[in-house]
């Protein structure tokens, strides 16, 4: 057991890499002894406090992250996690500011704290262990058995949290269950008469400021949403095969692969694309689905966001998308409706008045 640690706690900035993979890390810190502090939840402050030190044209999610560093250095935090993701697999890769966020950091913020920045490279055989071990040797631990402990106990708290996500927990419930030490299972989910998939990165999505609540905002509408995290890696990467494109960045199975699912299994009513504004490769990504959307006539709608994302035109975009596929789906089941309307005989009437309820029920 190490009996001397350089610090007594990790500072974990509310972004970028901490939607995904939190409850890891949030395992793998307080196995190794060492408190988590987290930045505050995103605010606009956030975003302004971000912004003043970054050039103009970098993404929103940079702009974010940075001011969620700044926030945990006014915390006085004894270290701060920046890591560098680079690639997830051979030759599937990150964007460059991802890759490249610890030297972004460094460059960019001239005040004084300690950055713990491990690499994850998979295209140069730099593996997660790898990853695991560099971030405990910067935190003075050495000990392979305690380190190799902290790993599995981070992928306890991580499996768990998936575990539920993927039976329909939401993600707030499912992320405190999970550091909690909990585990409930969505076993039975309100009917809803639409439902959505969502196509977008965790930094993005979960992140109520950046994503201005949209997934509240659908589900008041009577709208249930799925996400990445109701769907395997397996069947991502199988979804992505299927529709005949593969795997290029390491967040894609959150985008092509989440959508292309969906697309595929025919479980919802239209797909909704969430990127910020400027993103390369989410052009790219979401360029692929919208030309497989055509094919098959899924509606799918691609919503981006700024700083300067005003929520008025947003939720009026949205109102407009779930009032198109409401109505869409009411002229689908209407059509049945109609045609035995024509033909029907007294011994069918039984039948025609179940499709009358079943349509009546979508209004």
């Amino acid at each position: 057991m190490t009996m001397y640690k350089k610090y007594k706690q990790i500072g974990i900035p509310r972004a970028i890499s901490y939607y995904n993979n939190y409850p890891f890390y949030y395992g793998f810190f307080t196995s190794l002894g060492l408190e988590v502090v987290l930045s505050d939840k995103t605010t606009t402050k956030t975003i302004n406090e971000g912004t003043k030190y970054v050039v103009s044209d970098t993404c929103l999610p940079i702009k974010v992250y940075t001011g969620h560093v700044v926030n945990l250095i006014n915390k006085g935090c004894d270290a701060i996690f920046v890591p560098s993701i680079q690639s997830t697999g051979y030759k599937i890769n990150n964007c460059s500011k991802i890759r490249g966020l610890p030297e972004i950091i460094r460059n960019v913020i001239d005040k004084p704290f300690t950055m713990i920045e491990p690499t994850l490279d998979k295209t140069e055989n730099i593996s997660f262990k790898d990853f695991c071990f560099q971030t405990a040797n910067a935190l003075g631990i050495t000990d392979s058995d305690e380190i190799e402990k902290a790993i599995s106990d981070g992928w306890k708290v991580y499996n768990a949290f998936f575990e539920m996500t993927k039976s329909g927990v939401s993600y707030t419930e499912a992320l405190e269950n999970a550091i909690q030490g909990k585990f409930v299972r969505k076993t039975v989910g309100i009917v809803k008469p639409l439902s959505v998939a969502i196509m977008a990165h965790g930094y993005n999505l979960f992140d109520d400021r950046i994503s201005l609540n949209l997934i509240k905002k659908l589900e008041k509408m009577d709208v249930r949403v799925y996400t990445s995290l109701n769907v395997t890696r397996e069947d991502s990467l199988a979804a992505i095969d299927q529709i005949g494109e593969i795997q290029y960045w390491a967040n894609e199975l959150e985008l092509t692969g989440t959508a292309a699912y969906y697309l595929l299994n025919k479980k919802v009513d239209g797909i909704i694309a969430l990127s910020a504004f400027g993103c390369g490769p989410d052009s790219l990504m979401v360029d692929e689905i919208s030309y497989h959307c055509k094919e098959v006539g899924m509606p799918l709608i691609h919503l981006t966001i700024d700083e300067h994302t005003g929520e008025a035109g947003f939720v009026t975009r949205i109102e407009a998308f779930v009032d198109m596929l409401m109505r869409k789906k009411r002229s689908v089941l209407a059509k049945p409706s109609a045609q035995k309307q024509k033909t029907v005989k007294v011994s069918n009437v039984g039948k025609f008045e179940e499709t009358k309820v079943l349509a009546s029920s979508v209004k």
